[in-house]
């Protein structure tokens, strides 16, 4: 919290006004031409307290100005205080993307930070291991930007552009000069419908090399509702899928999922969610699971 200097000045002035009292009260008396030996002061002495005034005033406007360095200290502070910096972790039994598992069916460690603004702009980064058997490497890393805030009254829009990367590609996509990475534009809308939070979002990924001059759009409904004096969250998700992503075999595909998370501390939860797709159940792919996640935001 910061000092205030206006409670600083204020004690100052305080202070300087009982040096400054008797001067005026000799103005006073002068002005009513009221001698000042019969007020037990001589006109020496008179004198002396005029020109201590002289002295206190400049203090007294002194202490009015604020100085340079305070005020260069509290614009710092204020700028420093419009930011605001987060960052989680997680521990996940299987990554599933929109009903896909990046991980082979395996545990991953995920992570990322975000700089948000208070104008509601804001850029992050993004983090999970995933399975090194394909293309892609063992690591996706996702870069993002965007602006999100209320519209209206309970309506809050969230849109940005994100850059999914895979920085260890392997051997084969390096031989063969296949480019991993691509760019993902996305906005949402989200708003509350009684005590249930609700989502509806898209995202559209044009045709790039990555995507083998393909293109892939996704939309979904997303939906929360904490249980009254409880610390459970209840989900529930549907999404649908037109393009390089499908996973039905006619070129576009249904995933939904249900979970529920339990916030053990303000920072630490515990989530468990079942996710399924639509199109052919391949093990450790596509096929239906209950799946964990350890969670701790800060």
């Amino acid at each position: 919290m910061l000092t205030s200097f206006r409670g600083l000045a204020a004690t100052f002035l305080a202070g300087s006004a009982l040096i400054a009292t008797p001067a005026f009260a000799a103005d006073d008396a002068a002005d009513e031409n009221v001698a000042i030996d019969t007020a037990g002061i001589t006109a020496e002495e008179a004198a002396v307290t005029d020109e201590a005034s002289l002295v206190t005033a400049p203090l007294q406007r002194a202490a009015q100005i604020p100085a340079e360095d305070t005020i260069n200290a509290q614009g710092e502070d204020e700028a420093a205080s419009a930011f605001e910096l987060s960052g989680n972790v997680a521990l996940v039994s299987d990554y599933r993307f929109r009903g896909v598992s990046f991980s082979d069916g395996d545990p991953a460690l995920q992570g990322g930070i975000d700089l948000a603004h208070s104008s509601g702009f804001y850029v992050g980064t993004w983090a999970s291991t995933i399975s090194g058997g394909g293309p892609y490497g063992e690591l996706e890393l996702d870069v993002y930007a965007g602006w999100s805030g209320d519209v209206s009254d309970g309506v809050t829009v969230d849109v940005g552009l994100l850059y999914y990367i895979y920085p260890t590609e392997n051997e084969l996509a390096n031989l063969l000069g296949v480019d991993t990475d691509y760019f993902e534009p996305y906005a949402s809308i989200g708003t509350t419908l009684g005590p249930v939070g609700a989502t509806l979002g898209v995202a559209y990924a044009w045709d790039q090399d990555s995507l083998g001059g393909n293109d892939n759009l996704f939309i979904y409904t997303d939906f929360e509702m904490g249980i009254p004096n409880t610390p459970i969250t209840l989900t529930a998700h549907l999404g649908y899928t037109d393009g390089v992503f499908a996973t039905a075999g006619d070129g576009d595909s249904f995933d939904w999922g249900l979970g529920a998370s339990w916030a053990i501390t303000d920072s630490l939860s515990l989530g468990v969610n079942y996710v399924d797709t639509e199109g052919p159940a391949v093990e450790d792919f596509t096929d239906a699971g209950i799946f964990f996640t350890l969670g701790y935001s800060m």
